[in-house]
């Protein structure tokens, strides 16, 4: 069990806010699969956050379903950082 604590946990969400209620899980993953998921973020140019407590918790979430309402407080604070590099980086390309 220590061995897999120690191994790298990703996920990646996606919010359409007119389909979905909440942000949903895309991508989950642990080791390799966790590189392979911030490398490809990294290479779209993907804003990637490093939480590792709140990746914990999402990596046991299932593949398409919603993040739970315990989790909304933690993902908007990180919606709302990405979406101010999005302004920051719309105001440096005019």
């Amino acid at each position: 069990m220590k061995e897999q604590e120690g191994l790298k946990k990703a996920v990646a969400l996606r919010y359409n806010s007119e389909q979905d209620n909440a942000p949903r899980v895309v991508a989950s993953g642990r080791g390799a699969i966790a590189e392979k998921i911030i490398t490809t973020a990294r290479e779209a140019r993907v804003p990637v956050h490093r939480d590792t407590h709140l990746a914990e918790m999402l990596t046991g979430l299932d593949i398409g379903s919603e993040i739970p309402v315990e989790l909304y407080q933690m993902v908007a604070e990180i919606l709302v950082f990405i979406y101010s590099l999005d302004m920051d980086a719309k105001k440096l390309n005019q």
